[in-house]
């Protein structure tokens, strides 16, 4: 059996282990500020990228197509629970969203789950040559994103839509059905933003970036600051301002502006290629599987990694408007780590199964 894509390897641990410091880096002032405890957020980061990495390890040695057969009960779970967040004493309301369940010991959050295992189910089914599976397709997949639109988290929709479009299209969907559902999905989307007054201020930002200073146009131009403050090479490890409370959500979704203050566009570029390379070697793996379910698999598994990636980096140079996608492998927070993590391990377990 020949050994692991290296390179995917390395280039996960190496942003895993550089979001570690980042975040400790960026977290320090806040954490001692709201907990009195600098290392809050990093002692909990660093437990998450253990069993992230003990995932990662297992589904790296887990044949993967034993997860066939458990593709269903992977999916019934994973419905259940985002049905579960909206349970009294169960789900868990932060910032206005309920995207958690409360299990006593830890906070799950079920979306993230949601991106593997419909991976996983999509993958099983859409592996066989069934026909007719249009409507039904459509109808799973309206019932996943509606629960998620719920809670509400239109970017993570965003990226189950897009994962369960590619897994459809490499089965080998009639393309008359992607004509079909473009200008739906754009007028729906469209529709979604409008409904919701947070959604369309967002919206309203980034087609007017100057307008007066609302919670959004002042988190754009703070991570805009930060960009612009990096300059070629950065102000260096430690030395940003930005994190000193200026900059929202400087662990999560805005810790790339942080990265880029410090390093500048030379360290930015380094970690966008990181993420170019697991991308490169996620889609380099679904081509060369060796079966139908592995191919599939491995790329829906790489899609929503892409998107995650592609949304996060876009929000954060004002390309596209503010959303809650957190940058895979750096951004703090324990569901979407260990998810991904996982999600990597089994890539490396398919790339091993064709050298067989």
């Amino acid at each position: 059996m020949k050994k692991i894509d290296i390179l995917l390897l390395l280039s996960v641990v190496s942003l895993t282990l550089f979001g570690l410091f980042m975040i400790y880096d960026a977290s320090s002032f806040v954490a001692f500020r709201d907990f009195g405890d600098k290392y809050h957020y990093i002692k909990d980061q660093f437990f998450w990228i253990v069993l992230g990495l003990v995932s990662l390890g297992a589904f790296s040695f887990f044949d993967y197509r034993k997860l066939f057969n458990l593709a269903l009960p992977v999916l019934i779970i994973g419905i259940l629970l985002l049905v579960m967040v909206f349970v009294p004493g169960l789900g868990v309301t932060l910032l206005g969203a309920r995207r958690w369940v409360d299990f006593q010991i830890f906070l799950l959050q079920p979306s993230e789950f949601v991106k593997l295992g419909l991976a996983i189910y999509l993958a099983a089914w859409f592996s066989s040559k069934e026909k007719g599976r249009f409507l039904a397709f459509l109808m799973l997949l309206g019932l996943v994103v509606f629960l998620v639109m719920l809670e509400p988290d239109m970017g993570t929709a965003a990226i189950i839509l897009s994962e369960a479009l590619v897994v459809y299209f490499l089965s080998g969907a009639n393309m008359l059905h992607f004509a079909l559902l473009t200008p739906v999905v754009a007028v729906l989307g469209f529709i979604l933003i409008k409904l919701e007054p947070y959604r369309l201020a967002r919206l309203t930002t980034f087609l007017n970036p100057d307008q007066s200073l609302t919670t959004s146009s002042y988190h754009v131009r703070q991570i805009l600051i930060a960009l612009g403050s990096g300059g070629l090479t950065g102000v260096g490890f430690g030395n940003s301002l930005q994190k000193y409370a200026y900059l929202p959500e400087n662990t999560t979704d805005s810790i790339f502006a942080i990265i880029a203050e410090e390093l500048g566009f030379l360290g930015a570029t380094i970690v966008i290629l990181l993420f170019v390379v697991v991308v490169w070697r996620g889609f380099y793996i679904a081509i060369h599987a060796k079966d139908n379910f592995g191919r599939l698999l491995a790329g829906g598994i790489t899609t929503f990694l892409a998107m995650q990636v592609f949304i996060n980096l876009a929000a954060q140079t004002a390309l596209l408007p503010l959303t809650g996608i957190p940058l895979p492998f750096i951004s703090y927070g324990g569901s979407a780590l260990i998810i991904n993590l996982a999600a990597v391990g089994i890539l490396c377990n398919i790339s091993r199964q064709k050298n067989i």
